[in-house]
């Protein structure tokens, strides 16, 4: 199919344009219409992938390495930015902009591709949720495996009755995210002066080289590849006008909301770091640089009960909220490219079981340190396949044939080209540096 041809297959067809949206009365009433995608889109910048890292960030280096934490949202606000655009401006998703553009032996290479990225996804997903199970309540690895999958049928429950429900159930678990973090830092009392210079960067990241390791983990693991596949597409759950007024008016509220919600999802991590730095490295624990070993010292260096308690909760909402869009994305990835449409249920049961089976497995066989090194080997699946998902976005979007007068300017070319480069290099030397060591 050329780009020009009409694309008949309707992105998340079955809640394609649903959300109805308003262009009149005041700025927050025309704003609510949109709220919503971009937090689906935030959670997956505060998987439980991302927490070792910022907790031995923290606990090593104190609050030195909270501006890279900032330019790497500052990153994603840029490419997230440019995935929202594509959907608007085109009507198309990632995926199926990327089947119009490329021939098919290309086209199905970048399918496999991201199927496989979405599989190490859930994967992380599956094991940060089913390790919050194991601190809250004790429940051993396999079992908590096991639960994580019921979250395939509450997906299918909620969108039977409106993609808004979806929305809420998230911004729930987003919010409940945020408050737990609030709290921990109102116990942790960290020096905020010291907090706002850190935003600051410093030569010493470049000097140390320990501390350029973690730098480059944290700028390296910035964007989550199915994150672009999926913004693209639930953008087009709002029934804005396909005129070139409505999609500018669409655009700039669905900016909005991205920015805004990836603002959420640079407090929570800010917070990883603040909290580790307050509770560890300030108490000279400079060695913690583990989800568990964090969760059991918490409680004990704060000297609050509750402490703990509320770290694991926020891991369990940020697991189960990564693994809600996961799967949904992995629905968007195969009709996008391949135009095969498969019931949601049983798309969705596919996607959990291909996570949950090596899980399980390692699991089983191999316990707790087993189910780490999988983690290790999902990261560093994700490393290699995030370039074939910032490329095309990156060219299609820069194509005034295909985009219009919302094609990137030549100034914005540059800017985007530096920032995917920066990502796509942090990549391959984390990626080289995981298989090296």
């Amino acid at each position: 199919m050329s780009w020009h041809q009409e694309d008949t297959h309707k992105s998340l067809s079955e809640v394609h344009k649903s959300i109805p949206v308003v262009r009149s009365g005041s700025f927050w009433r025309q704003l609510r219409a949109f709220l919503g995608p971009g937090l689906l889109v935030a959670v997956g910048y505060i998987d439980p992938g991302n927490w070792a890292t910022d907790i031995e960030g923290g606990s090593r280096f104190g609050y030195t390495l909270l501006s890279v934490i900032l330019i790497s949202n500052i990153f994603a606000m840029i490419l997230q930015f440019l995935s929202l655009k594509l959907g608007i401006a085109t009507g198309r998703d990632l995926a199926q902009a990327c089947r119009a553009s490329y021939s098919k032996p290309w086209r199905y290479f970048l399918w496999f591709t991201a199927e496989i990225a979405i599989a190490a996804t859930d994967l992380a997903e599956v094991i940060g949720a089913a390790v919050a199970l194991q601190l809250l309540f004790g429940l051993p690895l396999t079992y908590g495996i096991l639960l994580t999958g019921l979250d395939v049928f509450l997906i299918l429950y909620l969108q039977r009755h409106g993609f808004r429900y979806i929305e809420v159930l998230v911004a729930s678990l987003m919010f409940l995210i945020v408050g737990s973090f609030a709290y921990e830092l109102w116990l942790a009392s960290p020096a905020w002066g010291e907090v706002a210079q850190a935003l600051v960067p410093s030569s010493d990241i470049i000097v140390n080289n320990d501390m350029l390791y973690i730098a480059v983990g944290i700028l390296g693991a910035t964007v989550m590849p199915h994150n672009l596949y999926l913004h693209s597409s639930i953008v087009q759950t709002r029934n804005h006008e396909d005129s070139l007024e409505g999609k500018r008016h669409a655009l700039r509220f669905a900016t909005i909301d991205s920015t805004g919600s990836l603002f959420l999802a640079f407090f929570v991590n800010a917070a990883i770091l603040i909290l580790a730095a307050a509770t560890f490295h300030q108490s000279g624990m400079t060695h913690v640089a583990d989800i568990r070993e964090a969760h059991q010292l918490l409680s004990p260096t704060l000297g609050a009960e509750y402490a703990s308690f509320f770290f694991a909760l926020a891991l369990l909402a940020a697991g189960q909220n990564s693994t809600l869009t996961g799967t949904m994305a992995g629905q968007i990835v195969m009709e996008g490219f391949l135009h095969f449409q498969m019931k949601p249920w049983l798309r969705r049961l596919i996607t959990r079981l291909v996570a949950m089976v090596p899980a399980l497995a390692v699991g089983v066989w191999m316990g707790d340190e087993g189910v780490g090194k999988l983690l290790v080997l999902s990261q560093v699946i994700l490393s290699f396949q995030l370039s074939f998902a910032v490329i095309p976005l990156v060219l299609i979007t820069s194509d005034a044939a295909k985009m219009g007068e919302f094609a990137n300017k030549k100034w914005f070319q540059g800017i985007i080209w530096m920032v995917s480069i920066a990502i796509i290099s942090l990549n391959v030397w984390l990626l080289g540096q995981i298989i090296v060591g």
